[in-house]
Formats: structure tokens, C-alpha cells, sequence
């Protein structure tokens, strides 16, 4: 069977074991249904996620005219203490930031390669978490918007890390933490606006990915320059495909990619 499609992050369902699902257009691919499977995947064409041309993708699967244009790349993306829907500020559109912004956030901890720090939108626990790689996470505070996450999470990172090695959590060459402890312990740099919001009292959130074999050596497949790739693949962690050769593909970070997949 052949499949073509524009890549997307995949979509996933927690259970005992992540369930991984790659929107292919008209057809959706259950990723788990493919473990121990050849497959060959080849590169098309692009496809912007927001003008649908075929532009080069520049950054988060947009070409870059609409990166530096549309509200869903906006620098509060990446940095929510720039978030400023709460003082009814525009950055790109309002509206849009008014929905995503003034809604409740989950500032947490994540353990995939060490313990992060990181925000998300309380309606996306435990995707946030699952896209991460994380194999534990719990959360510290719930607020009502984003900027009071963001300046949390500013705040936390002086003191616990912000970022996760790639190659370390496909590795899985991670030690359990005590993420109770961690929480209870980062709970005094709190900013005083957020304080309010601590979560005293919750559990670690623990995940199973579907991975048979976990690579050694991971090496990073690029589409573009190797445009036809074919493997077995024995893993999904995080949003990387893991095949038998150690090769690994980081879905997310293709988004915008039209390709063909022949399984």
C-alpha cells in the first residue's frame, strides 16, 4: 500500500502503551500497527501548513512569509511570558490570542533526558508530555493564562533545566526522579503572582512508549538530502520514528513535508 500525505505532528492516545497516529490525508496510519514492519518513505514536495503552497518550509512547518505572518508562529509560541492577550495587547491577532492565551495552563515537570521545566495548555496533559519523550511528568501549577505560566516557567528554569537531549531520550538513558520531591522543592521560586496556583498535591504521570529496540548511536534522517529512506521500524518515542539501523526520524520537526510512504 502506498500512502502520501503533508506530515503533522503525530496524534496520540495514552493507555498502558502510546498509541501513534499519522494523519495521511484521507487515510491515518497507526503507527503501532507498523512495529518490526519495512517501510519506505520518500520526500515529494512541500506543502505549507498555513498558505498550502509549495514553499520551502522555514520553521514549524510554515514557509517563511507565513511564519513571520500568521498568529500560530507568534514569539509568545515559544516564549508564553511574552503572552499579552491579558492586557488586551495585539501581537498578530488578538482574537486568536484571546482563545489560546486566556485559557488555563500547566506549568510541569518532565523527565526524558533529565527533569525540565515546561508550559502547556492544561486541555493538551499528557500530549505535551508524550510529544517530549517524557517517560514521567507531573504538574507544579495551574493557571489561568499563559503569561502567568510563562513567567513561571522563566522563574524555574534558573533552577531546573528547560530543554531535553534528543539523543539521550531516544537512548533511554534516563534514571527515574522523584518528581514529587522535585515539585515540592522548586515550589520557593514560584513567582508571588503564581503562587496561588501550586498543586500541593498530585502523582507522577508515567508513560509507556511502543519501542522494541532503542538505538546507541541515533542518527538523524533528512528527507532533503536523503530523499528515500527505507528501514524497520521498532519504535515510537516522543514524535521520532525509530528504525532497526539506529535511524531516526523526527516527525514534528518535518511538518510540512509531503511524502509518500510505502508499507
Amino acid at each position: 500500500m502506498i500512502y502520501q500525505g503533508v506530515l503533522k505532528k503525530m496524534m496520540t492516545e495514552n493507555g498502558d502503551t502510546i498509541q501513534y497516529y499519522l494523519d495521511m490525508g484521507v487515510d491515518f496510519l497507526n503507527m503501532n500497527q507498523l512495529l518490526n514492519k519495512e517501510f519506505t518513505i520518500s520526500f515529494v514536495k512541500y506543502e505549507c501548513l498555513n498558505c498550502h503552497l509549495d514553499k520551502q518550509i522555514y520553521r514549524q512547518g510554515f514557509c517563511k512569509s507565513c511564519f513571520y505572518e500568521t498568529p500560530n508562529a507568534g514569539d509568545w509560541i515559544m516564549r508564553p511570558e511574552l503572552s499579552k492577550a491579558h492586557l488586551d495587547i495585539e501581537d498578530r491577532d488578538l482574537a486568536y490570542e484571546k482563545q489560546v492565551q486566556l485559557q488555563p495552563h500547566i506549568v510541569y515537570l518532565a523527565n526524558s533526558s533529565n527533569v525540565k521545566v515546561g508550559v502547556t495548555r492544561k486541555q493538551q496533559v499528557p500530549t505535551r508530555w508524550i510529544d517530549q519523550g517524557a517517560h514521567e511528568a507531573i504538574e507544579i501549577v495551574e493557571v489561568p493564562n499563559r503569561y502567568l505560566a510563562g513567567i513561571t516557567e522563566v522563574a524555574l528554569k534558573e533552577h531546573v533545566a528547560d530543554k531535553t537531549n534528543w539523543r539521550k531520550m531516544l537512548k533511554n538513558d534516563v534514571e527515574d526522579e522523584n518528581l514529587v520531591e522535585w515539585r515540592d522543592k522548586l515550589k520557593q521560586y514560584i513567582p508571588a503572582e503564581a503562587l496561588e496556583y501550586y498543586i500541593e498535591n498530585n502523582a507522577e504521570t508515567n508513560l509507556n512508549f511502543p519501542v522494541a529496540k532503542y538505538p546507541e548511536k541515533p542518527k538523524s534522517l533528512n528527507l532533503i538530502k536523503t530523499p528515500t529512506y527505507q528501514g524497520k521500524l521498532v519504535g515510537v518515542k516522543g514524535q521520532y520514528l525509530i528504525f532497526d539501523d539506529e535511524t531516526v526520524f523526527n516527525v514534528r520537526a518535518n511538518e510540512g513535508l509531503v511524502v509518500s510512504i510505502e508499507v
